[in-house]
């Protein structure tokens, strides 16, 4: 920038292939639209938990029962949970993981997916199978 600022960029994940890595928030999108367009007029949304926010933003949403581990998507109808990870690179943590016990355990299911292709994957046989 010409005032003398520095602009601080961060580089995306990359592939050994060179290929970006794409976020999080990009594979949940690209699932969430498919899954609309596929299974009308059965539900899905999104269990907005995971973003970074300022300390009051948190300490607010906490109170007013905000999560953390809850997974990233629910399809109500069906009681389908479903945690989404980069294709690559995406870990569930400890806190996620006691979510996704406790969910089982009262009769859900939870799908852990890695990426927008691991997801229709996984999402379509669980629809074939209902």
């Amino acid at each position: 920038m010409g005032n003398g600022t520095a602009v601080l960029r961060t580089r995306r994940p990359r592939q050994p292939s060179g290929e970006r890595i794409r976020t999080e928030h990009e594979e949940q999108r690209e699932v969430v639209s498919w899954f609309r367009q596929t299974y009308r007029p059965c539900r899905i949304f999104a269990i907005p938990n995971g973003e970074q926010r300022a300390k009051s933003t948190g300490a607010r949403l906490k109170a007013e029962g905000v999560s953390a581990g809850v997974p990233d998507l629910l399809v109500p109808q069906h009681w389908l949970w479903i945690e989404m990870k980069r294709s690559k690179g995406g870990v569930v943590s400890a806190v996620q993981k006691e979510w996704h016990d406790h969910l089982k355990e009262i009769g859900h299911t939870v799908l852990v997916c890695h990426g927008a292709a691991d997801a229709k994957e996984k999402i379509g046989a669980f629809m074939r199978d209902r």
